[in-house]
């Protein structure tokens, strides 16, 4: 049993409740929240990637748009390119098949560890009221990638962007049921202003943020 499991199970030992969840629980929960009308929200108008797009690159992320999913290598080798970067990252294991050699990208498949500078993953969703990328943690999809590099690249299709944070749980909540152990929301490269208010970029992960959208 991990920490979480352990935790959880003591605290629902106080609650006189079973160690794990059982199915009537999961019901009763999803019974809840279908009952209750989602808070007031505003009113998206025009093209949800413009918007998005818009909106990310005012969080200082930067942007590119591909025709499909086999093009993201190229993209991504270019944007290497004009950075000055090396061409070689880390990905998600999902996005193994993507012919990143023929870009001339030496690209390993695997967890980021704290030497590699480039990380490359997909999203689950994207928000396009705040410009906001959201990853769930898992085998294929590790976290990682796009907190430990200084360089976050990731690959987002169009057909996965929401309108609000509340539309991106609602399309967790259909497709997973529970969510993973962890969901990441990336709003432009990390920053602080901790310090004498001075906005600091890449203080608690990437410096850099670079969305390919495939169309």
């Amino acid at each position: 049993m991990n920490a979480r499991e352990n935790i959880l199970s003591r605290i629902r030992a106080l609650r006189e409740r079973a160690a794990t969840v059982i199915s009537h629980e999961r019901a009763g929960v999803a019974a809840y929240i279908g009952a209750h009308a989602p808070g007031p929200r505003p009113t998206l108008g025009g093209d949800p990637i413009a918007r998005f797009r818009d909106r990310a690159l005012s969080l200082s992320s930067t942007f590119d748009e591909v025709s499909s999913m086999a093009d993201a290598p190229r993209a991504a080798a270019d944007y290497l390119r004009r950075s000055g970067l090396p061409p070689a990252a880390v990905c998600w294991p999902a996005l193994s098949g993507l012919p990143w050699e023929k870009a001339g990208l030496l690209v390993e498949a695997r967890a980021a560890h704290g030497e590699d500078l480039v990380g490359i993953t997909g999203a689950f969703c994207a928000i396009a009221e705040t410009g906001t990328l959201m990853l769930l943690s898992g085998p294929r999809t590790p976290a990682a990638a796009s907190l430990l590099p200084e360089t976050h690249i990731a690959v987002m299709r169009a057909d996965r962007l929401v309108g609000t944070m509340e539309d991106a749980w609602r399309l967790l909540r259909a497709e997973s049921g529970a969510p993973p152990r962890a969901v990441n929301f990336v709003s432009g490269p990390s920053r602080t202003a901790d310090i004498e208010q001075t906005l600091t970029l890449g203080a608690h992960g990437p410096y850099r943020v670079h969305v390919v959208l495939v169309r």
